[in-house]
């Protein structure tokens, strides 16, 4: 298709600063005639609904005022999450603290079960039978034992077993024997 230039004139004052600016009226956009059935019914397409809202109800949804009980059990919900999620965070904190503790207390004891070892074994390589011994016969002039300081025990007899009464019999056990007797 070619240029084709025409000489139509442009309102410029519209673009202007000083000119008052000019409302320009609504206009219902124009519809082709829609063919129709025998009950008056579009053919094939459905007929589009257009909902018409006045400017007031547009500026009364675009001011909305808040409703305060919505404010307040929307600040108590988030006031809830915080104290949920901050008493997490302590616990967790908590937690981390006693199993550090929990770490340091295995460390200290595996250090001090590792002295206890060591010193035993010194206690054990400085005090040997050998030297006990060595340190008895020469210190304390102790001496093993010999077959002739050895004395030995018989039990062949068998074995006996005596029951003793006690003497010393009370007030009340004399009066109770006594009556036993006199039935008897």
């Amino acid at each position: 298709m070619a240029f084709v230039s025409n000489n139509t004139a442009y309102d410029i004052s519209l673009f202007e600063s000083e000119a008052p600016a000019r409302e320009l009226p609504y206009r219902k956009p124009r519809r082709a005639p829609q063919r129709t059935d025998r009950k008056g019914s579009p053919k094939g397409k459905t007929k589009a609904k257009i909902v018409v809202v006045p400017q007031r109800k547009i500026e009364q949804i675009r001011k909305r005022k808040h409703n305060p009980f919505k404010l307040a059990v929307g600040f108590a919900f988030s006031a809830v999450i915080i104290a949920v999620v901050s008493a997490i965070i302590c616990g967790q904190v908590q937690l981390t603290e006693l199993n550090q503790k929990i770490a340091n207390a295995k460390d200290d004891l595996e250090n001090m079960q590792s002295q206890y070892t060591q010193m035993k074994m010194n206690v054990d390589a400085k005090y040997t039978t050998a030297i006990v011994e060595e340190y008895a016969q020469n210190n304390l002039g102790m001496s093993k034992a010999s077959n002739s300081q050895k004395e030995f025990v018989d039990l062949s007899d068998g074995d006996k077993a005596e029951i003793t009464e006690n003497s010393e019999t009370g007030l009340f056990e004399k009066i109770a024997d006594a009556l036993s007797s006199l039935w008897s």
